[in-house]
């Protein structure tokens, strides 16, 4: 693969010079968080950011997503760069002067930032136009928690015609400020929601020999499941199940006639996936079957597995490098077993996500608070690097000899 031959002082200059309009963008969809695929306050924040600029807008019926289209003079690769634009429903308790001011949302997963610089690469891409050897798309997403953004905008045609490659980032307070972090192969687990109803027959707490009590079944399911993970799944391409909810009865003396289980269950391939997805209906069936009861087990497929492309995580691993030294890049050991939306770009079209550190100043990455958390929060500094790696990325993937 051709060497990085980019200019790296254009894009880190260009990152520093777009900064402070990032904080204040950021700041404004900080306090301004909505859930879901309908985000009319933010797109019209992203739109406003991104107006007087020679893009082509294009938006779908099923959201309220757009895609921001800038063509340079040589028609050649479409490159495609995604920020995610959706908060998490959280109440916020980070005590900022830009706070969430609405009761239970709160941009916890740093989507604030990622839109911040999107518009930051898309103006300093768009200053520079002129250099640039092909078109490069920018994705503004709703509903990526959870609510499978990227699917309903792929849905509604706007990736068609498919761009040749793609790139992401992913802010985390729980990394060094401005490093990058990424791997090639899976990056993120799939994630599927399980709720398991287990169905018996009611009666008096002290006359349980005349009911089918499905409490006793429910507790065994629970730890069967994870006896089932360790016993049929290899711990080399793993699967994690985690019950986080047990629903039965209304009081202390009336054996209830049902039960449920909600959970989640998270892999990093299709296979094992398939083979937890068998054996939860298996263990839960069963065990219900051995109590004389009965078991009714929905599985809700989630996101698929974030799968990067090697030569695209190598042409991000020598961008960062090129723009910020050698130890900008971090090549992670092992995937994480969140799950992230970006995979169904990444089913189709070649790409990479990286993770960007931003963990706030004076304290300790190891130690503070995580994405999710309501007391998360970030280095707005970060965002300089993070505006910078997608405008030089942008130029690497239009240049680069990726033999795509």
């Amino acid at each position: 693969m051709n060497a990085i031959t980019l200019d790296p002082t254009i894009w880190t200059r260009a990152g520093e010079a777009e900064l402070d309009q990032a904080i204040t963008l950021r700041r404004a969809i900080h306090a301004e968080p909505e859930l879901g695929l309908d985000l009319p306050k933010t797109t019209a924040k992203v739109k406003a950011a991104l107006a007087g600029l020679p893009l082509e807008i294009r938006q779908g019926p099923s959201t309220s997503g757009l895609m921001a289209i800038l063509r340079g003079p040589a028609n050649g690769r479409t490159v495609l760069l995604r920020g995610d634009m959706d908060a998490l429903p959280l109440t916020e308790d980070t005590g900022l002067a830009f706070t969430s001011l609405n009761p239970g949302a709160m941009h916890a997963c740093g989507h604030d930032t990622h839109v911040a610089m999107l518009v930051g690469a898309a103006r300093a891409l768009c200053d520079n136009r002129d250099r640039l050897t092909g078109t490069v798309v920018f994705m503004f997403q709703p509903g990526e928690e959870g609510w499978h953004g990227a699917r309903f905008m792929i849905d509604d045609g706007l990736l068609d015609p498919l761009p040749d490659v793609a790139f992401a980032l992913h802010i985390s307070p729980s990394m060094p400020g401005g490093v990058f972090a990424g791997r090639a192969g899976p990056l993120l687990a799939s994630s599927d929601k399980l709720r398991i109803r287990v169905i018996g027959a009611g009666g008096h707490a002290s006359m349980p020999q005349d009911a089918r009590d499905p409490i006793p079944a429910l507790c065994e399911i629970v730890t069967a499941l994870q006896t089932m993970v360790t016993r049929s799944i290899a711990v080399s391409d793993p699967a994690v199940i985690t019950i986080a909810r047990i629903e039965s009865g209304t009081t202390d003396n009336v054996i209830p006639e049902d039960g449920r289980l909600w959970g989640t269950l998270r892999t990093l391939s299709e296979h094992t996936r398939a083979i937890a997805h068998a054996g939860i209906h298996r263990v839960a069936e069963h065990i219900a079957a051995a109590h004389g009861l009965r078991a009714e087990v929905e599985i809700e497929h989630g996101f698929p597995v974030t799968v990067c492309d090697g030569r695209v995580t190598d042409l991000a691993a020598r961008t960062a490098r090129a723009l910020f030294g050698e130890s900008a890049w971090v090549t992670m050991t092992h995937p994480m077993m969140g799950a992230e939306d970006f995979s169904y770009i990444l089913q189709k079209v070649p790409g990479a996500m990286a993770f960007l550190g931003a963990s706030p100043e004076g304290g300790d990455y190891r130690t503070c608070c995580a994405l999710h958390s309501n007391r998360m929060v970030l280095s707005e500094s970060a965002m300089a690097r993070g505006i910078a790696m997608h405008c030089a990325m942008a130029d690497a993937m239009l240049g680069a000899d990726l033999a795509l």
